[in-house]
């Protein structure tokens, strides 16, 4: 078993959620808009040269055909892992107006910053959220692979992000937008620590496979959702 590791956390590709700035996030959850397979398909010629040695997914729909063209480019199976899906937007579901959407950052990025207790309106607090994902990065990186990729979701990357990279501020993740199939690579292990090596916000493609009229609720930083939440909020 290998001491240490290389993480690739991938994003998603883009889903008609994230066109319409929608918190979506129950099970199965969408598939990808049409620049969401291009945004797939580009993944495995962007990741030539990145050795891979497992590739795995969450339980939701949009996760699985990201991760179809790398596997097949690998001969990878795809491992399926039960706590890796996106942070539970609880009452917050399906809204995509920005005070909600403030709302559901705030949340999640007090939690980035240690503060577990914390609690989604009408969902999990920090405590529930870190639990199943590390309980599932910790499977992987005791599986023995030395580098594994991991399409995931963008709140929860960036949260998880933010509370184990030791070589960043906390906050980072949160003022740094992380766009779909944007990836984040890690070395290090739940023994020795982590540390951010790479944080590509934008598509791994370029910006020939980004959208810059979406929304893209997950993905935008903190001080964007708070500037657009105070310009839409109501006059007193």
């Amino acid at each position: 078993m290998v001491e240490t590791m290389r993480l690739l956390l991938i994003r998603h590709g883009q889903t008609p959620a994230n066109v319409l700035g929608q918190l979506d996030t129950a099970h199965p959850g969408p598939g990808l808009t049409e620049l969401g397979l291009r945004q797939a398909a580009a993944i495995p010629d962007a990741l030539q040269q990145q050795p891979i040695d497992a590739l795995y997914a969450s339980t939701l729909l949009r996760t699985h055909l990201t991760a179809a063209p790398l596997a097949g480019a690998r001969g990878l199976d795809v491992g399926i892992r039960p706590g890796l899906h996106e942070i539970e937007a609880g009452r917050l579901e399906g809204l995509n107006d920005k005070q909600s959407v403030r709302a559901y950052l705030e949340t999640v990025f007090a939690w980035g910053s240690g503060q577990l207790d914390v609690a989604m309106p009408g969902g999990p607090n920090g405590h529930d959220f870190f639990g199943r994902y590390n309980d599932d990065l910790s499977a992987i990186a005791g599986s023995g692979a030395s580098a594994a990729a991991v399409v995931s979701h963008g709140a929860a990357i960036r949260v998880w992000v933010a509370a184990n990279a030791r070589n960043i501020d906390p906050m980072f993740t949160a003022e740094n937008p992380l766009e779909n199939t944007g990836i984040v690579v890690l070395d290090g292990s739940f023994a020795t620590g982590w540390d951010l090596v790479q944080w590509a916000g934008e598509p791994i493609g370029g910006a020939a496979l980004d959208d810059l009229t979406a929304e893209d609720a997950t993905g935008e930083t903190l001080g964007e959702a708070k500037a657009e939440a105070e310009a839409t909020a109501p006059a007193e």
